[in-house]
């Protein structure tokens, strides 16, 4: 009996020791279990904790940037509309009911004196070389017989239509205004990227940036505030105003283009008259040095502004592709041009 009950003594010893064994290794893997809870749970909570302070800084530095934003967008929209709002309130004082009245007394001799200079001009016209059949044409004497809507009346007519697409008067009216208006804003345009670049190169001033397709992404990545004229404190809209400028720009040009619009009539209520045409509208407000008094002077500057209008328009068409090619400004790339000879 004693034989018998050793090996099951053995087995059962041998059982106890193994569920004593598996209960360790259960409980071993409970803990560890409950210790990987716990710590998920407090990595979780930091994580948390962690995006909480990071939406509070985000909100933070949104009602911060909104604040400024709110102050920028404030003063330019009172700056851009000053003008307009100026304007339409003296057109309706008194004042300027009595401007109106004086000018609508005066206005059958300015229409007389306008209708005059007129003729003058039309008979300086017609002794110019630059107008008529006699003008130059744009192949020289190679040139054909130029289009029938083409007959030298315009400044600036070569007689070059080959699309003849001035065939009809409106559209022609239409071109010839849209022509002169790009012309101006290009010989602007050009002016405002070469100056800088020369007054740089010449030591004469120093500007965070002198390449004119790279102004704006210097002052929006540096955040220094953009300020009228370049004058400390005279802001526009600091580094994320590129939106704020562009609302403003249309209130801004809202006035002068509603004026354009309406026709050189539209300043008649401020008891302004102009003497010229929605191209040329003249008068003190337009030609304050009075260069248009001498017809023949006035003709001849008429066929040098679109003319050097059409080179700038060309200009900038360069002024791009360099600035896409060489990643330099104008004078730059002339300078290497000068330097390779």
């Amino acid at each position: 009996m004693q034989l018998a009950c050793g090996p099951l003594a053995q087995a059962c010893t041998a059982a106890a020791a193994l569920q004593q064994s598996g209960d360790h290794r259960l409980l071993a893997a409970r803990r560890s279990s409950l210790q990987w809870n716990i710590d998920s749970g407090r990595q979780a909570a930091h994580r948390r904790l962690q995006a909480r302070r990071v939406r509070l800084q985000r909100v933070a530095a949104v009602a911060g940037l909104s604040w400024e934003a709110a102050k920028d967008v404030a003063g330019l929209v009172v700056f851009s509309a000053l003008p307009f709002v100026a304007v339409q309130a003296l057109a309706d004082s008194q004042a300027g009911k009595d401007l109106m009245a004086r000018l609508e007394e005066q206005k059958p001799l300015l229409q007389r004196e306008a209708a005059q200079r007129e003729l003058e001009r039309a008979a300086a016209r017609s002794q110019s070389p630059w107008f008529g059949p006699g003008r130059p044409l744009w192949l020289g004497p190679l040139s054909q017989n130029p289009p029938a809507h083409l007959s030298g009346v315009l400044p600036g007519d070569y007689g070059w239509d080959p699309l003849s697409l001035g065939k009809d008067p409106a559209k022609l009216d239409r071109y010839v205004e849209l022509e002169l208006l790009h012309a101006r804003w290009a010989m602007l345009g050009a002016l405002g990227a070469l100056v800088p670049e020369a007054l740089q190169a010449s030591g004469a001033a120093t500007f965070l940036e002198d390449r004119w397709w790279n102004v704006g992404y210097a002052k929006l990545s540096t955040g220094e505030e953009l300020a009228y004229l370049g004058i400390p404190g005279l802001r526009v809209a600091g580094g994320q105003g590129v939106a704020i400028i562009a609302f403003c720009q249309v209130l801004l040009m809202f006035g002068p283009e509603y004026a354009r619009a309406c026709g050189i009539a539209a300043l008649e209520p401020l008891g302004i008259f102009l003497p010229g045409d929605k191209n040329y509208p003249g008068g003190w407000l337009f030609d304050p040095l009075n260069l248009s008094a001498d017809a023949e002077r006035y003709e001849r500057m008429r066929v040098r502004e679109i003319k050097n209008g059409r080179l700038a328009m060309v200009a900038w068409l360069g002024f791009a592709a360099q600035a896409a090619v060489t990643r330099d400004g104008p004078l730059g790339n002339l300078s290497q041009a000068l330097g390779a000879l």
